[in-house]
């Protein structure tokens, strides 16, 4: 297989939905914001609001959408019509679906009124000049879904929400990593089109890590659900140094959610866990979601996983050249602004009864499990190379 070809489809599936290339945050916990009950979290607030997310079937939108009706909000939502959620899906009689196209059709949004605006498809810089521009005086609030990916290239340590980032491409950048540059680029402009059209008092813009959970499409991280879930002997790719960031999917929405109904500008890395991980300590915590047995075969040798096609398994990215500090975002600002984490394993035994649910279809859980360049059909064979070195 050729290595850079299979990290681009694995970066390019991160950018479709909606992340950046970001090995980006540990003993996963739950916690609340100081002051903050988990009751006053989840439960019906007496604030209603009528919200308008741009997008809204894919992975980010269904979550937002049962958290807002949950809280007695009001949801409209304006896609193409082309996609179906796989979760949540008996929420969607109590949304309104307006049909429009970002790139050249508005129309459904003219003359309408909403309180909060969530821009979850802002994939192009032009698409939230335009929405911005037409609803800056309609909307109290506007919500932009950016990325951790703005950091890129992760060369430093402790990334914080007032780190300058790239707006440009700097010059002499490989064409094979153009792509990775472009995609925080975009969401880095694209945040300034929304500040410069709601102004830095009504603009919220979230910046995720890798985002997992029920209803993720990509397949990146289904690795260690359906894995852990066998039990047996697992192979934990990654020195101790090696740190993770990863956000439940639900925590971020819910979060999102209470900072539109606190009118909370500014700007927030969603990045968990709340404490430090390891990628040791990440796969451990996670294998307590399943009553399995389970031993663990450490390879901490980046250049025997370098070697057998192993640079990457989410929320793992080796933390070399261009990533070295891709699990290093700071996520003080957000804990202090009410971002919760839950328990590890309840994102993992989540993901992994969706994944065997009606939701998705036996052809494409066996295009992952039955795949023979995957890891899950390879690890065998390199746990016993790795043992007879």
């Amino acid at each position: 297989m050729d290595k850079s070809k299979s990290r681009r489809e694995f970066i390019e599936l991160s950018l479709k939905a909606g992340v950046a290339l970001s090995a980006v945050s540990p003993a996963l916990l739950s916690c609340s914001a100081p002051g903050e009950s988990k009751e006053a979290a989840t439960g019906e607030t007496s604030n209603k609001l009528n919200i308008l997310i741009l997008g809204g079937t894919s992975f980010l939108g269904p979550h937002q959408i049962a958290s807002a009706i949950s809280r007695g909000h009001a949801i409209s939502t304006f896609t193409r019509g082309k996609t179906m959620a796989t979760i949540h899906n008996e929420l969607f009689d109590q949304v309104e679906q307006l049909i429009g196209d970002r790139e050249n059709d508005l129309t459904a949004l003219e003359n309408r009124k909403w309180d909060v605006v969530m821009d979850n498809s802002g994939r192009n810089v032009e698409w939230t000049k335009r929405s911005a521009a037409l609803l800056k005086e309609n909307c109290d609030l506007y919500l932009y879904t950016s990325s951790t990916g703005v950091y890129y290239p992760y060369l430093e340590d402790n990334y914080k929400e007032s780190d300058e980032v790239l707006l440009s491409l700097p010059e002499g950048v490989d064409e094979d990593i153009k792509f990775i540059y472009d995609y925080g680029i975009m969401k880095a402009n694209s945040e300034l089109a929304a500040l410069a059209e709601f102004g830095s008092d009504r603009t919220i813009v979230v910046r995720p890590t890798y985002m997992i959970g029920p209803a993720d499409k990509t397949n990146r991280f289904i690795h260690w659900p359906i894995r852990l879930s066998k039990g047996g002997e697992i192979m934990i790719p990654g020195k101790e140094t090696d740190m993770v960031q990863y956000m439940d999917v639900r925590d971020v929405a819910e979060w999102m959610i209470r900072l539109a109904e606190d009118k909370r500008s500014g700007i927030f890395n969603a990045v968990g866990p709340k404490e430090e991980q390891n990628i040791h300590s990440f796969v451990e915590e996670a294998s307590k979601a399943f009553d399995v047995k389970s031993s663990f075969v450490k390879i901490d040798s980046h250049e025997f996983l370098v070697e057998n096609r192993i640079e990457y398994i989410v929320p793992w990215i080796m933390p070399t050249g261009n990533n070295q500090g891709s699990a290093r975002v700071s996520n003080e600002k957000a804990i202090n602004n009410g971002l919760q984490f839950r328990p590890l394993s309840e994102t993992v035994k989540d993901t992994y009864d969706w994944w065997n649910s009606d939701a998705i279809s036996q052809e494409q859980r066996d295009e992952v499990e039955q795949n023979p360049n995957s890891l899950l059909a390879r690890e065998q064979s390199i746990i016993e190379k790795w043992k007879a070195l």
